[in-house]
């Protein structure tokens, strides 16, 4: 199995090679790196990653090819193809394909052009299908136990676009569409108890096929999109969703308010980075994985992905990016960051019922790689009282 994953993996790095053969022309460096990591929810990953970072003749990055072979403690063998193109003006097109030996799978496809038409316009669309087989669930609710937790299997398939209209350089008006068919949850791949077992009554454990439509406010004084240093960005939505799947509440609405300031010293070697994040979930039984969550990559990171699950949310981070290091690295030019943090917030089903005493505080620290302008790589490590979680991605948590 490992062998015909690599086979595979090889094959398809070929055969983009051959579809692009600009990529044969240009100055392209391999960086293997050994990857060896651990998660709350996703077990313990041994393997290898080798990048090929592609430049131009200017010697930004163009290309980023990066095929892995990964044993994982819980679902075997996965081989993943990854496959980044960037362009001037913060395009970028993202392509992802991963199999496992057992139940996972992963494909997705995401594009996006901030600058479409000439600046007047942004465009974004992504398709994606996806099988988890590590999911975790506690019930609802800021006092849900980690006795309770359970397991199960996610299989789903997504696909949304979003059209953007500039009415000046930092504010934009957008629309967007998405559809996500979630099939019922099946069982997961570990010894943990299964969700419906458990949880048999939840809204979303039969499934669901959610239609929304979102409209979009967007202020940003950021000097980049991806590796800003600079500026505030706020971004506020409305959202109104229909749930066809057979004997579901029909309608039901989301909203979300998030702020986010950069504060840069006059050298820039230290950045503080502050972020507040307001939800809010209208309706009658949404399905869980509908509504807000804490824990993960991106809020509370010393929990595991989705810990806290409930109607409504509010979350604040602090976290303090030190420049330590800039270093030729495979032909490109990067600067290496730690990032101490700290995430707090709650999820509660009603705003009369937020309370003190149900706020998470998880402190940590980051790690960071940043080949300007495009690409971040991050390692992220949080400690809370369920014990500490590692997050690892290719971009900042906000």
């Amino acid at each position: 199995m490992r062998c015909l994953v690599a086979i595979l993996l090889l094959v398809l790095l070929g055969n983009l090679c051959l579809l692009h053969p600009g990529l044969v022309q240009a100055d392209t460096q391999f960086f293997p790196i050994p990857a060896i990591s651990t998660s709350k929810n996703d077990g313990k990953d041994f393997g290898l990653i080798v990048p090929a970072l592609i430049t131009g003749p200017d010697g930004d990055l163009k290309y980023l090819v990066a095929p892995m072979v990964i044993y994982n403690t819980i679902v075997g063998t996965r081989g993943t193809l990854n496959f980044f193109r960037y362009e001037p003006g913060g395009k970028e097109l993202r392509a992802v394909a991963s199999w496992s030996e057992k139940i996972e799978r992963r494909f997705q496809f995401n594009y996006v052009d901030p600058g479409f038409s000439n600046g007047r316009y942004s465009l974004a669309m992504s398709a994606g299908y996806f099988k988890n087989a590590t999911v975790r669930f506690f019930g609802l609710g800021p006092t849900s136990q980690l006795n309770d937790q359970t397991n199960y299997t996610a299989p789903e398939a997504r696909a949304s676009w979003k059209f953007g209209v500039y009415a000046n350089e930092v504010t934009q008006i957008a629309v967007s569409q998405r559809l996500r068919h979630m099939q019922s949850i099946q069982r997961g791949a570990t010894d943990l108890p299964f969700t419906t077992d458990l949880f048999p009554t939840t809204s979303g454990v039969g499934g669901a096929t959610i239609l929304g439509e979102r409209l979009t406010f967007i202020y940003d004084t950021r000097n980049s999109i991806v590796t800003p240093t600079d500026g505030t960005a706020i971004t506020a939505y409305a959202e109104i969703n229909n749930n066809f799947h057979k004997g579901a509440q029909l309608y039901y609405s989301r909203y979300e308010v998030e702020f986010k300031k950069l504060i840069a010293s006059e050298s820039k070697r230290a950045i503080l980075v502050i972020r507040g994040d307001l939800q809010a979930t209208l309706g009658t039984n949404v399905p869980f994985y509908e509504q807000s969550s804490l824990g993960g990559q991106n809020n509370l990171r010393g929990y595991g992905v989705d810990r806290y699950i409930d109607k409504q949310l509010v979350a604040v981070s602090v976290e303090e990016r030190l420049h330590v290091l800039r270093a030729r690295l495979a032909g490109v030019m990067a600067d290496f960051e730690v990032t101490p943090f700290i995430d707090t917030g709650q999820v509660f089903n009603s705003y009369k019922n937020v309370s003190f005493k149900d706020y998470r505080i998880t402190p940590g620290v980051g790690f960071r790689g940043i080949i300007r302008p495009n690409v971040v790589g991050r390692v992220d490590y949080g400690y809370s009282k369920e014990g500490g979680a590692v997050f690892a991605g290719l971009d900042f948590p906000y």
